[in-house]
């Protein structure tokens, strides 16, 4: 059931869920992702880019943001080094903006809009770096090089796309994760079919060629994640 990406939609995109479970994913999804997250893919693709370049002033739109956990370490990141950030994260779901606002409250830099991945409402290049985490596979095989084009039209200098590995082992080791910790079923379920709905490396590569990039970089890391990069 690995061989190929389930086109099965998850029940966070039929809007199958009530206001509560929502919430509990949210609340849930930041415990997985302090665990499990995307933080280390980050550190070593768009802030090390970033730290190379040494870079005093940038900005980054987080597209698909959710909780906006990433743009609160991309905030972390720049005080540390003493930069300036501008920090977007837009998402179509009105309860997500509300948790990017509240991120936002703890981080100045951080600012929420709501909007379309397929059509970004933003300028060409009125970023340095757009940036998507496990959201690409929330999207059919048709929509992903139009959101990609969309990132890249928005970012002058590159972008990021994190994913999930389509993994049999990872689907395996989530399923003792939500055991131990006592997951929702709607974040068991869809966490579950989300490991199915995945990329190989080579299905990245191919992904990045359809929405015409300028030689996309695909790599894994830790845990279980396919990274691609323009930069």
């Amino acid at each position: 059931m690995f061989k190929t990406r389930s086109t099965k939609a998850e029940r966070i995109d039929t809007g199958d869920y009530t206001p509560e479970e929502y919430a509990t994913f949210l609340r849930e999804i930041r415990f997985i992702n302090q665990r499990l997250g995307d933080r280390a893919a980050l550190e070593k693709t768009l802030l090390a880019e970033i730290a190379r370049l040494d870079l005093k002033e940038f900005s980054v739109l987080d597209v698909g943001a959710g909780t906006g956990e990433l743009l609160g370490a991309i905030a972390e990141f720049a005080r540390s080094r003493g930069c300036k950030a501008r920090l977007v994260g837009l998402d179509l779901n009105e309860l997500s903006i509300k948790e990017v606002a509240a991120e936002g409250l703890q981080f100045e830099e951080i600012v929420p809009v709501r909007g379309n991945a397929l059509n970004l409402p933003f300028a060409d290049n009125s970023f340095d770096y757009a940036i998507c985490s496990l959201f690409t596979h929330h999207l059919t095989d048709e929509q992903i090089p139009i959101a990609l084009r969309e990132m890249s039209r928005v970012a002058r200098r590159g972008i990021v796309v994190i994913e999930l590995d389509r993994s049999v082992t990872a689907w395996f080791l989530y399923q003792l994760f939500c055991l131990a910790y006592r997951i929702s079923p709607l974040v068991r379920q869809d966490g579950s079919l989300s490991i199915r709905k995945g990329f190989t490396c080579r299905e990245m590569i191919e992904i990045g060629n359809a929405a015409k990039l300028v030689n996309p970089f695909v790599q894994k890391h830790v845990p279980y994640r396919v990274v691609m990069s323009t930069f």
